[in-house]
């Protein structure tokens, strides 16, 4: 793979633009791998860059069902931010957040990561008491975090309507000013074209039918296009479908998938250069940088996997945030879509073996599922590549929910999902 630079954009500017590498390969599946990854978003696509690149591992082959980036990886809002309530879930997202720090670096490729803060409105006396709670967890496990007042927030963000005639005012809001914001297209194609460089087959246009299960082993896959593919070990990255994939090797996963929508408006000049999220009017808001307002909703309330989603939820997010920002009250709306999120009881993730040996689970990530994405696949490849839990993931063990050992961070979403 060649590298990106400053004198390659020029080479080949002088050649048209016409002979540039193709980003990763297209190839045949061999009979037999070291590892599977069915899920070729971006936490699988993480995952296999970081087997290759920190553990040698390179008989590794993605499995996707559509093509890279056409799942969640490319349906969500965005966002990119560390501040939660437990040490567990805060640990874990920290990490990730010190991956994105230096991910473009690392991987010789622009995923726009944009550290421009994350902003978490309190509407309520409670609502501050919870923002102050949680500011004073993120220092003591040494994530940036501060309490603004209702004044400092609006001279971070002006067009927000701080003034007390609301139906919800704004009493202050928690401040992560490390976080922010990244592009999800060029996470995935940076993962893949890095983890492609070490020879990691990328099998796109690849549905996983079912799982193949010897004497309580898993040593393969079925695919609807190439038949069976053998493997040592097998992990399962497919957010809302974990279910699904999980069915095939005989057990069930405490996940519900529900439609989770966003949508974006028409281009228009810079208002907003952070990213502002509240839980009472549930609503939450950041500008890309192509200047369309990028919004995010909450989930839907059934289980399903369209991609659809429903109307109230839209209706109700558009209220939420002409009342926080009544200056966007004529900007258009572009387009909409949804993701399939696949939520746990307590809202934090599964990082697990499973009861089939050498089956692996990474799922459950609800809503927090891009945020995460270099942590994720940092710590699940080490648990593929060793096959045990490290101190980071050991938390997120499948069978915590027999146990009751749960981290309950429902309490620390920036909005109510």
């Amino acid at each position: 793979m060649s590298r990106f630079s400053g004198f390659g954009l020029i080479k080949q500017a002088f050649r048209h633009q016409e002979h540039w590498q193709r980003m990763w390969r297209n190839p045949k599946p061999r009979k037999h791998y070291d590892i599977i990854i069915v899920g070729g978003g971006g936490h699988g696509l993480a995952t296999a860059y970081y087997l290759a690149s920190v553990h040698d591992k390179v008989n590794v082959a993605v499995i996707e069902k559509g093509w890279i980036g056409g799942g969640n990886t490319g349906r969500n809002t965005t966002i990119v931010r560390s501040n939660y309530l437990w040490d567990e879930a805060a640990q874990l997202y920290e990490h990730a957040m010190q991956l994105w720090e230096g991910l473009s670096q690392e991987l010789n490729y622009n995923v726009m990561f944009s550290q421009r803060g994350v902003m978490n409105l309190g509407h309520t006396l409670q609502d501050m008491r919870d923002i102050q709670r949680r500011v004073n967890a993120n220092r003591l496990n040494g994530i940036d975090g501060e309490v603004l007042d209702a004044r400092q927030c609006a001279e971070i963000v002006p067009i927000m309507d701080c003034s007390g005639n609301t139906r919800y005012p704004i009493l202050g809001a928690s401040w992560q000013p490390r976080a922010g914001v990244a592009r999800h297209d060029a996470v995935a194609w940076g993962f893949a074209r890095g983890a492609d460089s070490y020879g990691v087959d990328i099998l796109q246009q690849t549905e996983v039918t079912d799982i193949v299960i010897e004497d309580g082993a898993a040593v393969g896959v079925e695919t609807a296009q190439h038949g069976r593919i053998g493997a040592d070990r097998i992990g399962c990255v497919t957010a809302g479908n974990s279910g699904v994939l999980a069915g095939y090797a005989g057990f069930e996963l405490p996940i519900e998938s529900h439609p989770l929508q966003a949508y974006v408006s028409e281009p228009i000049k810079p208002i907003l250069d952070t990213v502002v999220m509240s839980n009472a009017v549930h609503g939450y808001m950041s500008q890309s940088d192509k200047g369309d307002l990028v919004i995010g909703a909450g989930i839907d309330g059934y289980v399903g996997y369209g991609q659809r989603g429903s109307y109230p939820v839209i209706e109700h997010t558009m209220q939420a945030i002409l009342e926080l920002f009544p200056v966007v009250s004529r900007v258009h709306m572009n387009r909409q879509w949804g993701g399939i999120v696949d939520t746990t009881p307590d809202a934090c993730p599964i990082i697990s073996k499973t009861p089939v040996e050498n089956l692996f689970f990474n799922c459950g990530w609800g809503t927090g599922g891009f945020k995460a994405t270099p942590g994720s696949g940092h710590v699940f490849a080490d648990m593929l590549a060793t096959g045990e839990p490290n101190d980071l993931s050991r938390a997120f063990d499948y069978w915590r929910f027999h146990s009751g050992a749960l981290i309950d961070e429902h309490g620390a979403a920036g909005v109510a999902h």
